[in-house]
C-alpha cells in the first residue's frame, strides 16, 4: 500500500473515531489535547470582592448556570453563613437547546441539580480545563435518562457541555479547586434553562417541560429563601428539597409519608 493510500485510511479512521465518542458526550474528552494546564487562577479582582463581601477564600461555593440568559454563577458563602453571588461569567457556548438531557447522542445540556467532587476535575482536560457535572444524576437514573462525560470545560465548543471561554474557565476552576482545598467535599450545581421567575415560566406556558421546570423552581426558591444550597433527594421520580428526614430516599419510590414530591 503506497504512502497516500495509508494516510488515507488513517483520516478516515481518526473521523469516525472522533465522530462516534462525540456523540457519547462531550468533547473535552475528544479532541486533540491542548498544553495540559494543571490549576485555575483566582485573579485579585476576584479575591478582592470575597473581601468586600466578607467571604473566606476557602469558603464553600455554589454554581448556578442559565441557558436562556448564556450565564454561570459563582455564590460563596459569606462569615455569617450565607451564600452570596461572587462573580458571573457569559458561557460561550452550550449545545441543544432549553430542556433537559435525556439519552446518550442527543446533544442536549443537562439541567437538574448536582454535585461535582474533587475526582471529577479534570486539569489535563483537552478542552484547558474542565470537571464534570455529574450527569446522570439519581434523578435522571430513576427515569432512564443516559449520557456521559457532561462537563463544564474551557475551549468554547460544546456536544453536550456548558462551554467556557479559556480565560473564564481558568477562575471558575480556581474558584472550584480552592474551595475543594478549604474542605468542601462536594460543589453544588444548579443548572436551570433560564431564571426561574413567574414571569420566565409564563413566558414558556404550553412548553411540554413546564412540569419539569416548576420542580426546578421550586429548588430554587429554597436556595433564594434560606441562601443555603438545599439538600437535594430523589423519590417518586422527582426532585424534593430539604426533606425532613435524613435517610437517603428511594428515588424510584413513593415518597414518605409527610414528604411532598409535588
Amino acid at each position: 500500500m503506497r504512502a497516500s493510500q495509508i494516510a488515507a485510511v488513517v483520516s478516515k479512521a481518526c473521523f469516525f473515531a472522533l465522530i462516534c465518542a462525540a456523540v457519547g458526550g462531550c468533547s473535552t474528552v475528544t479532541y486533540t489535547p491542548k498544553t495540559a494546564v494543571r490549576t485555575g487562577t483566582v485573579r485579585p479582582s476576584t479575591v478582592k470582592q470575597m473581601e468586600t463581601l466578607h467571604m473566606d477564600r476557602a469558603a464553600p461555593i455554589l454554581i448556578r448556570i442559565y441557558k436562556e440568559e448564556s450565564t454561570l454563577e459563582v455564590w460563596k458563602q459569606d462569615r455569617d453563613g450565607r451564600f452570596a453571588l461572587l462573580s458571573s461569567y457569559p458561557i460561550c457556548k452550550f449545545s441543544g437547546n432549553l430542556g433537559p438531557k435525556l439519552m446518550q447522542g442527543d446533544h442536549q445540556a443537562p439541567e437538574g441539580f448536582y454535585d461535582i467532587a474533587p475526582d471529577q476535575m479534570n486539569p489535563n482536560s483537552s478542552e484547558y480545563l474542565a470537571f464534570n457535572t455529574g450527569f446522570p444524576n439519581a434523578f435522571d437514573r430513576s427515569l432512564g435518562r443516559t449520557g456521559s462525560f457532561l462537563m463544564v470545560h474551557g475551549g468554547c465548543r460544546s456536544v453536550g457541555c456548558y462551554a467556557m471561554t479559556d480565560y473564564a474557565m481558568e477562575e471558575i476552576y480556581g474558584l472550584v479547586e480552592e474551595a475543594f482545598k478549604g474542605g468542601q467535599e462536594k460543589v453544588q450545581l444548579q443548572a436551570f434553562p433560564f431564571r426561574m421567575t413567574a414571569q420566565n415560566l409564563a413566558s414558556h406556558a404550553g412548553d411540554p417541560n413546564m412540569p419539569f421546570w416548576e420542580m426546578l423552581k421550586a429548588g430554587s426558591d429554597a436556595f433564594l429563601a434560606t441562601e443555603r444550597p438545599p439538600r437535594i433527594a430523589v423519590c417518586d421520580r422527582r426532585y424534593v428539597f430539604n426533606p425532613a428526614v435524613a435517610d437517603d430516599l428511594n428515588p424510584s419510590a413513593p415518597c414518605p409519608i409527610g414528604i411532598d414530591s409535588t
